[in-house]
């Protein structure tokens, strides 16, 4: 990637984003060594304009910032990093620069998904997640079932409670289903828009 560093006297932004919510953590400024140092050691360095050197992002609080992707703009001037950060990314505590809060349960979804694709990957003793795949998509696909009974079950003669309960145990196996059979949540999403009238 050929960076323009000229622009504003060796200096661009790097706007930071939190690889899993996609909330804007901060805005840092990077040199061409500071850049190289991100890349070398996948954790976000800037160049610090008051103290006029390197600063690694967390090296004394901790809460450093493992780099995902690097992506220049248009005009080779400006990168956006994604990034998962270790801990609330402010001086001050808070989630972001902008004193945002850095959740977004929805996406959740998608990191349980990535974490079940490590299992079956990894396939560790003691999981029950890695005991599904080692039944195969049968076993999975009647999982499934039985946990869409339960849930209509729930939601006919139970509890609010127990619905959620049984409802989250249906989209745990469904999404095991997903990743056995190489899909993901997001082809479900892509479904669902190419149904969607507004």
């Amino acid at each position: 990637m050929k960076l323009d560093f000229e622009k504003m006297g060796g200096l661009i932004p790097a706007i930071v984003q939190d690889n899993n919510t996609s909330k804007v953590l901060m805005l840092g400024f990077m040199n061409q060594e500071a850049y190289d140092e991100t890349v070398s050691t996948g954790k976000v360095t800037f160049f610090s304009r008051t103290r006029n050197r390197l600063w690694m992002k967390g090296e004394s609080s901790g809460n450093t910032l493992q780099v995902v992707s690097i992506t220049a703009d248009c005009d080779n001037d400006t990168l956006l990093i994604k990034a998962i950060p270790a801990g609330p990314v402010c001086h001050t505590g808070a989630d972001t620069c902008f004193g945002e809060k850095n959740e977004e349960e929805i996406l959740f979804l998608k990191y349980l998904q990535n974490f079940i694709e490590r299992r079956r990957q990894e396939m560790p003793e003691g999981s029950y997640t890695t005991t599904l795949f080692q039944k195969g998509v049968n076993r999975m696909a009647q999982k499934v079932g039985e946990e869409a009974v339960e849930t209509v079950i729930e939601a006919t003669n139970g509890t609010e409670d127990g619905f959620i309960y049984e409802a989250s145990d249906l989209v745990y196996h469904l999404i095991v289903l997903l990743t056995s059979k190489g899909l993901r949540l997001e082809d479900l999403a892509h479904e669902l828009k190419k149904r969607h009238k507004g």
